[in-house]
């Protein structure tokens, strides 16, 4: 079984965002970059499924600039067996990153792709369900359980909603994104971590693929959130009470 799991470089989330003085993008020096933890869950269950189903392969796709090779060597160290990058500007539109994606899909032909929900810096939670639209394949997303069937061609997901669970089963090939609950992504062991330096990093030059890049979308401007003000300390619950009918107005 094929397994293709999409890696995204991202701002470690620890990390202090600075807001460029124009507005125009974030401060990218000192940042130290991490790949997306939604796509590390997709990363880390693609590689159970490998455990389970003698024979499997996991690839790893990621769509960016040529620093993106680092992510995907993390990937590589947790145990996939391989990687593609398509080599092109960061920052390309949702709709943008779908269509590479999917031609990467098409020349792999993997018979399940997991994908993080959403990425942790733009949250456009789009990219896995433009794919599956784009590929006219089933999609079930924000897993918190994924089981294929015994003879590997169809798959049930588990996803949480308002007030309780919700159960899908699809035929494969199909898309599926990852939620925070779906599982807990392994540390990269050292033997890992240099098995990663020898396997296939294979670089596309995304003018080479023929899908339209071309942004749709302009950001007009970002701005840091407000400040958020020091905390009180109150005496009592009656003080408390008071305070949130008076200045916080909420009850």
């Amino acid at each position: 079984m094929k397994i293709l799991a999409t890696v995204k470089r991202v701002p470690d989330p620890e990390t202090s965002i600075k807001v460029k003085p124009d507005g125009s993008g974030i401060v990218a020096d000192n940042i130290k970059w991490v790949v997306n933890p939604f796509d590390e869950i997709a990363v880390e269950e693609s590689l159970r499924i490998k455990e389970k189903v003698a024979g499997s392969e996991v690839v790893l796709v990621s769509v960016g600039s040529k620093v993106v090779q680092e992510q995907l060597r993390t990937g590589l160290a947790m145990g996939a067996d391989r990687a593609v990058l398509v080599v092109a500007d960061d920052g390309l539109e949702p709709l943008a990153v779908a269509r590479v994606l999917v031609k990467v899909i098409e020349s792999e032909k993997p018979d399940l792709v997991v994908m993080g929900k959403q990425s942790i810096d733009d949250d456009s939670n789009a990219v896995g369900q433009m794919v599956a639209e784009l590929l006219g394949w089933p999609q079930a997303t924000f897993a918190s359980k994924l089981e294929l069937a015994g003879d590997q061609k169809s798959a049930t997901v588990t996803r949480e909603v308002d007030g309780g669970l919700e159960t899908l089963s699809f035929a494969l090939p199909g898309i599926v994104t990852t939620d925070l609950r779906l599982n807990e992504p392994r540390y990269a062991s050292l033997p890992g971590i240099m098995k990663a330096r020898k396997k296939e990093l294979k670089e596309i030059e995304v003018g080479s693929l023929g899908v339209d890049v071309a942004p749709t979308v302009k950001l007009v401007k970002m701005e840091p959130p407000p400040k958020r003000q020091a905390g009180k300390k109150v005496a009592s619950v009656e003080e408390l009470v008071t305070l949130l009918h008076t200045e916080a107005k909420v009850i």
